[in-house]
Parts: structure tokens; C-alpha cells; sequence
């Protein structure tokens, strides 16, 4: 029996207006094309998540920690904050071409011979599928996993209820559409629906759901933003398309840490996960260079070491150049400042350059020393002692700031034998650690002279 369609209008994004029907302008505020399709939900088409609706005291609710599924991939669990829940739904986003589908139909693949798991491909077949799992090596594996190519949101709903997965997959969400609406796939209309609806499943079946989405241009997931507060876990894939190292990075998750950090190698046979990531963004120099300093700086609830490379040039031209690859570019300009200002070093007739290495974005405070201390060497031509690492946040009155989980970035950087420490004064440790000498300075003048 076909469902009836579910009635439509039209809100402007400007004014929250209601139109029945689709204009080129918002009739209330006079705004162009600000006029999205919003459906009309139905009488009892959204039946509650839980089984009563009763009003409940927090100290008679069990709390109850929520059962962890392996992904298969230890770093991909490390980012989920242990493992896929039951019930929850995750968003995994990134640039085309960069490992989504290759990282998520490994995991499927890993899972199958003990759990029952669904691939849904709206943009693939199934033999396209097949030749991929085959190239990776995964068919031996992955004989009992069901693949599904379908890009309708009711028949998906009914395959889902029907084999009843452990976990799902949904390749991607834009590409879905429901009868219910008029409007194109990948709409704004669509997605939220579609998404929605898929989540709702999800909570009233227990059913782990990974949706992929496409990024914009600007690199943020495509659609709608209520679609990142729908889901329970955000993750982005980061990497560069000449490097074969990708980063997943958790924005949001419910169920565990925000911001930690999976790292992966994309080989012949997919993805790998890294068990030392600190080696991939340090640079092994025969002797020590001018201008490059080691940060520590922490993703999550993992320290990673980062090599900063700092180059200051004489400029030949009127406005001297900043540029920062993998650091913010205004925090530049702010550190240049108060080196000027509390240190006396002026690069207002200098281009300087940073970059971190590897390809990693930091954006924590943490890094102000360490970027400080690299311009300091390449404007003197004078490289920092070997096995120095450093962190430590920088304020605009040349002070230098205590940075969180100051004790396990240096346990990670003693692993790693390095021998020597420039940290904040707050930062430092209350026991000396074996091999590694601990410097705590309190200004940004006093750093300098330190090394």
C-alpha cells in the first residue's frame, strides 16, 4: 500500500516566513532565493523514541554506559571514543576521493563474519562495490556482508527493518531522496528529512547508522547545519591529495571525547592505522637546522610531536609577507607583536613563513612558544639545541601561559628520547622525569635567553 505524500511549504531562511508555494522572492522581507521546502509532518509519523513519555526524577534513572562495537580499526575506534554505540548515528565528511568509502567498507568488512552489516551505496552498484572490495583484498572477509544500491529513503527504511544490521551504512545521505517531497536529492529540504527519518530508525531499533556527506569548497559538510546537531558523532577526514597520510578528527561525539585524532596511511590495500603518529610530523635532520623547533601539542586524549618550521627572509617588497600553513594566520601576526613589543625583535621588514609538518592543522594556544622560538632561530640563523621539544601558550603581555595535560606531553616526549623541556613555569613537574630536563620559564624574554 503506497503511503500518501506528505504536504510541503516553503520558510525563508531570512524572516522564517511560510509560503505555499516556491518564489524567486520572500514575500514578507523581500529577500532572493531564501525560500527552502519544509514537509508537514503527519499525524503520528514521528512515534516517541522511548517507550513512555513519563516525567522522571534524575536519581531513578539508571545510568548505564552505553555497549561499544569494534569498528575493526583501532584508530577508527579511537576516534569514536571506543567503538560504534548501539543506536547511535554517526557523520563522517570529507573531500572527495580522500578514503570515506574505502575506511568504511574495511570496517563492514572486519565486522561481518561475526555481526550482521548492511552497506547502502546510493551512488555506486554493487559490482562497483565488489571490484573495490576485491582490490583491497576484503572478499574473503566480507562474503556475508549485504550491500544494498538504492537511493530511496522509504525502500532503505524497509531493507533496514528487514534484515535487522548491527550497523549500517548509509554512502552518502545527498544522494537520498524521499517520495514525500518534491524536491531534488541533495536538497536542503531532503537531506534534513532524510536524515531525520534514517536517525529516528536508528534510536527505535538500536541500529548503528554511518551516514557520509560531502564538504563544500570551504571544506565544511554540505546541507543543512541541523544536520550535524541531529546525529550524535561529527567526523571530518583531513589529508592532503599528495600525501597518503589521512587524519580523521572527531567535532562532535555524544558518546565519548570531542577532538580526538585517528591517523591512517592509504596503501595499495586501503587504509592502515598509524601506531606512532609522532614519527610521520617530525623531520629527521642529519644535524640541527635554523628555524625548526618541536612542539607538543594534544588532539584529544593523545600528545603528538610536531616539528614547526619557521623561515624569515629580508623582504623586497613594501608588505612583508605572513604566511602559515597549518597554524592560524591572525595568531601570527598577534605572536610577531609581542615578540617585537616584550622581546625587542622586530620582523616588520622580514617575510616569514611557518609551517607544521606532516600536513596537521593546529589550532590550540599551545603552539605560541614553539612558533615564537622557530622565527627567533631563522632570524638569527641559529638552530635550537637537539632534543629540545617545547609548548606553551603566549599572552599579549609576554607572559607564558600553563597548557592542559601538561604531565602526559612530557611523559609522551620522554618516550620519544627527547632530553630537554621549554614549558611554562605552571606546567612544571612536581617529580623530575627519567632522561628528559625540564626547563620552566615565565616570560617570553626569559625563553629566549633559556635556549
Amino acid at each position: 500500500m503506497t503511503q500518501p505524500k506528505i504536504k510541503s511549504f516553503y520558510v525563508c531562511n531570512a524572516c522564517g516566513a511560510r509560503a505555499p508555494k516556491w518564489q524567486g522572492q520572500c514575500p514578507a522581507c523581500d529577500a532572493w532565493n531564501t525560500l527552502t521546502e519544509t514537509a508537514t509532518a503527519r499525524a503520528g509519523a514521528y512515534p516517541a523514541l522511548a517507550g513512555t513519555g513519563a516525567v522522571q526524577k534524575l536519581a531513578h534513572i539508571e545510568a548505564t554506559g552505553a555497549p561499544r562495537i569494534s569498528s575493526g580499526l583501532g584508530e577508527f575506534d579511537r576516534v569514536l571514543g571506543g567503538g560504534l554505540v548501539a543506536g547511535g548515528v554517526a557523520l563522517i565528511g570529507g573531500d572527495p576521493g580522500i578514503g570515506k568509502s574505502t575506511l568504511l567498507l574495511q570496517s563492514l568488512a572486519a565486522l561481518a563474519p561475526e555481526k550482521r552489516v548492511l552497506y547502502v551505496s546510493a551512488e555506486e552498484s554493487e559490482a562497483q562495490i565488489a571490484l573495490r572490495a576485491q582490490r583491497l583484498g576484503l572478499m574473503e572477509r566480507a562474503r556475508e556482508l549485504r550491500v544494498l544500491a538504492e537511493i530511496q529513503l522509504e525502500k532503505i527504511q524497509v531493507a533496514i527493518a528487514s534484515e535487522q544490521p548491527s550497523v549500517a551504512v548509509i554512502d552518502s545521505i545527498q544522494t537520498i531522496y524521499s517520495e514525500a517531497l518534491s524536491s531534488a536529492p541533495g536538497s536542503v529540504a531532503q537531506v534534513r528529512e532524510c536524515a531525520a527519518q534514517l536517525t529516528r530508525l536508528a534510536k527505535q531499533s538500536c541500529v548503528t547508522i554511518i551516514m557520509v556527506g560531502h564538504v563544500t569548497k570551504e571544506g565544511s559538510l554540505a546541507g543543512p547545519r541541523v544536520l550535524e546537531h541531529i546525529v550524535d558523532t561529527v567526523l571530518y577526514f583531513e589529508g592532503e591529495s599528495h600525501s597518503t597520510y589521512r587524519l580523521v578528527r572527531a567535532f562532535k561525539n555524544r558518546f565519548g571525547a570531542v577532538n580526538e585524532l585517528g591517523v591512517f596511511a592509504m596503501t595499495e590495500r586501503g587504509l592502515r592505522g598509524v601506531s606512532n603518529p609522532s614519527a610521520l610530523f617530525l623531520s629527521h635532520h642529519p644535524q640541527a637546522v635554523p628555524g625548526s623547533c618541536v612542539l607538543v601539542t594534544q588532539e584529544g586524549s593523545r600528545p603528538l610531536l610536531v616539528e614547526i618550521q619557521a623561515l624569515v627572509d629580508t623582504t623586497h617588497v613594501p608588505n612583508p609577507r605572513r604566511l602559515a600553513v597549518g597554524l592560524e594566520q591572525n595568531r601570527l601576526a598577534l605572536l610577531l607583536a609581542v615578540l617585537h613589543r616584550h622581546a625587542g625583535i622586530a620582523c616588520f621588514d622580514q617575510d616569514v613563513f611557518l609551517n607544521a609538518v606532516g600536513g596537521v592543522k593546529i589550532t590550540e594556544p599551545a603552539a605560541d612558544l614553539a612558533v615564537l622560538l622557530a622565527i627567533h632561530s631563522s632570524l638569527r640563523n641559529q638552530p635550537l639545541p637537539r632534543g629540545l621539544v617545547v609548548f606553551g601558550e603566549v599572552g599579549l603581555a609576554g607572559e607564558i601561559r600553563p597548557c592542559p595535560r601538561g604531565q602526559e606531553r612530557l611523559r609522551e616526549a620522554a618516550k620519544l628520547g627527547f632530553s630537554a623541556a621549554l614549558i611554562p613555569k605552571a606546567n612544571a613537574p612536581k617529580r623530575a622525569l627519567e632522561g628528559l630536563e625540564v626547563r620552566a620559564v615565565e616570560r617570553i624574554e626569559q625563553s629566549l635567553l633559556t635556549v
